[in-house]
């Protein structure tokens, strides 16, 4: 029979499918071809031997004193011609020759080797790319489908769907073209890898491959905002004190950045410093536009951005880009107002009072209105006692008080005091 040792290394070679796998396919084809010829009854098994590289077939049966079932029963004095230690019970495997195959046979292997090894090679390829789904690969444009385009990764297509490409930008066949792995569907035809050329997360990968400091971690993208093909913002930051963020990413003479801006076919980039504090952070994600106050809004999560008269146009930005992609990057409403537009809307002190003290009234209202498994010390069982009791919000706990928590079966004073401390702390907090 055929030496099978060089064509599993080929095909393993050539199809990234691991030698286990395709063993077990050409084992499974064989068993297949084997009970095709034989019958469904026969108990046959099929194993790989090393040495000789060929797939061995074995016939099964056991030894009884009266053979009732020929395909699964053998008599004593048959087996041990085979082998005259046997006994009765016993299971004796009896080598099938490979060779009284026929040609039907052998198309059959041939028919089941080439279906279980497109599985395995899809399976293959499917794991392959699962693990770079947010990275970025290379391809070549092969062709278009209805404003998709089709990209040749060597082992397996991916499609850059039409909402994922750039407007501005155009291919032709033949032309090199990277994109994010965004998803990868298992399909009947095979893996289908999804791209993309709009995700944020496109530029910040490519930032990652162009700034040495990002991908060691010393830099960080916190923060990153677009509008592909117009303009784009990343927010970043640094863990070594010593090491500028935005001047890593721009690099000597612009280089870095020049990298990135050529790959997005001239899609401008802001790189400005994070901050955690959000009024900072909406300051430098307006720039260049010049700030004079940033008043925040926790409750509503929104700012308020007062900005020289003849700032306005600057912050907004040509057709409102510029705060459009501050309010992505910092993730907050902003609304921006000129000094005079501020004066006009200006309230008295009183007034300001009074809308502080409802800010507030609202805020602790709405703490009074969570659960109690939120406080520290509340474990199941506690919380279970004050369900059962009617006390499901820290409002609860606070009307209930000390003295009504501890007549609870098995919380004591001390575990009531803590309780109502705890409830009251996180309302004033």
């Amino acid at each position: 029979m055929l030496n099978l040792a060089h064509i599993i290394e080929q095909v393993e070679k050539d199809k990234g499918i691991s030698r286990d796998v395709i063993i077990k396919v050409l084992e499974t084809a064989m068993l297949k071809a084997a009970e095709k010829r034989f019958g469904p009854n026969k108990i046959i098994e099929a194993r790989y031997d090393e040495d000789a590289g060929e797939i061995e077939l074995f016939e099964f049966k056991t030894v009884v004193e009266e053979v009732k079932d020929p395909d699964t029963e053998i008599s004593l004095e048959d087996a041990r011609r085979y082998d005259p230690d046997v006994e009765i019970g016993d299971s004796l495997g009896l080598k099938i020759d490979a060779r009284s195959f026929g040609r039907i046979d052998a198309q059959t292997v041939r028919q089941i080797i080439f279906q279980k090894v497109r599985e395995a090679e899809r399976d293959a390829i499917y794991r392959e790319y699962i693990e770079k789904k947010g990275e970025i690969v290379i391809g070549i444009v092969q062709r278009f489908e209805r404003g998709d385009i089709i990209v040749d990764l060597g082992k397996t297509e991916a499609v850059l769907p039409r909402k994922e490409q750039v407007k501005r930008e155009t291919y032709r066949q033949g032309e090199r073209i990277r994109g994010l792995v965004m998803d990868v569907r298992a399909d009947v035809k095979g893996p289908q890898v999804i791209l993309s050329r709009t995700h944020p997360g496109f530029l910040v990968k490519l930032f990652q491959m162009e700034v040495p400091e990002i991908y060691e971690g010393i830099v960080e993208i916190k923060a990153a905002a677009r509008e592909p093909g117009e303009r784009a913002k990343i927010a970043v930051a640094s863990n070594n004190p010593d090491v500028d963020p935005v001047g890593a990413c721009v690099g000597v003479k612009g280089s870095r950045v020049q990298a990135v801006v050529q790959e997005l076919r001239g899609e401008k980039i802001d790189i400005i410093h994070w901050s955690d504090d959000p009024a900072v952070l909406a300051k430098n994600a307006l720039a260049p536009a010049q700030i004079n106050k940033v008043i925040v809004d926790k409750a509503n999560h929104s700012m308020e951005v007062i900005v020289p008269d003849e700032q306005l146009s600057l912050a907004i930005g040509k057709r409102g880009q510029n705060v459009r992609l501050a309010a992505k990057l910092t993730g907050w409403k902003i609304d921006i107002h000129t000094e005079s537009e501020a004066k006009k809307l200006e309230i008295s002190p009183e007034e300001a009072l009074r809308k502080e003290v409802e800010a507030r009234i609202a805020e602790e209202e709405a703490r009074q209105r969570e659960p109690v498994s939120i406080l520290e010390g509340i474990g199941p069982k506690t919380e279970a006692i004050l369900k059962d009791a009617g006390i499901e919000t820290i409002g609860d706990v606070l009307k209930a008080g000390v003295e009504g928590l501890e007549k609870l079966e098995g919380i004591g004073k001390k575990k009531a005091e803590n309780i109502y401390d705890a409830a009251k702390g996180f309302v004033e907090r």
